[in-house]
């Protein structure tokens, strides 16, 4: 089940204007570049910031997210008809013979168990072809960031476009590693509503991602610095193998 802010239509639809600019993106262009990517899947592609942008370079873009009123965001911007997009999660993807795969943001630290992430790896495993790539960037647990998180739990307020001010709230609500989870509270100022959302992300070791990605058919090319974070995150190239 994807988390409210994602899901619910009254947040799905403010989610771009609290997100902010999305300069991590440029990381995934420039990968899909230098890999020379043509067919790529977005998993977890929300309100479609990136599957859009790829899209717009001419590039087959599939994108897959299991919050239905993300994806009718994504449907409902300029050039959205260039993408095909899919309700579900990877696991329900077909075989698309993609050269790439990527989740950005949070996606890959959503699965919190083992079992559910090799699910997922294995998912685009199939739907990728013989010996395309993964991408993805997951936090580093050294760096602990829930801890930055902590000190700076916040209330920003927005106007946002065709919904009016909106109230944010941001705040931690457990830390019992490897599991962080934290709470977002919206405010709508036109009629008084209040929407919570509740989320949770793993933050796995540099050795658990590698054992995993072995244990689904790929082999890690490079493990590199996040162009928007250095020191912060891993990026994670890896190839098909099987």
């Amino acid at each position: 089940m994807p988390d409210a802010v994602f899901a619910h239509p009254r947040l799905a639809v403010i989610y771009d204007a609290f997100d902010g600019p999305r300069d991590d993106l440029d990381t995934y262009l420039g990968i899909a570049d230098e890999l020379n990517a043509q067919h790529v899947l977005d998993v977890g592609c929300g309100t479609g910031s990136l599957a859009l942008r790829l899209a717009s370079t001419g590039r087959t873009v599939v994108g897959v997210d299991p919050a239905a009123a993300s994806l009718d965001v994504a449907r409902s911007k300029v050039g959205a008809e260039q993408v095909t997009w899919l309700h579900g999660d990877a696991t329900s993807v077909p075989a698309l013979r993609a050269d790439l795969a990527v989740l950005t943001g949070n996606v890959a630290q959503v699965f919190l168990t083992d079992d559910d992430w090799l699910r997922t790896l294995r998912g685009i495993h199939t739907a990728l072809g013989s010996h395309g790539y993964v991408v993805f960037e997951t936090r580093r647990p050294e760096y602990r960031a829930w801890e930055k998180w902590q000190d700076a739990q916040r209330t920003v307020t927005l106007d946002v476009p065709g919904v009016g001010r909106v109230e944010q709230t941001f705040e931690v609500t457990d830390v019992a590693l490897p599991l962080v989870s934290f709470r977002y509270t919206y405010r709508f100022e036109s009629d008084g509503a209040v929407v919570s959302s509740d989320s949770t992300l793993r933050f796995r070791r540099r050795t658990e991602v590698e054992s995993t990605l072995a244990a689904a058919g790929f082999r890690v090319l490079d493990v590199r610095d996040a162009l928007d974070r250095p020191g912060r995150e891993y990026v994670f190239v890896a190839r098909r193998t099987t």
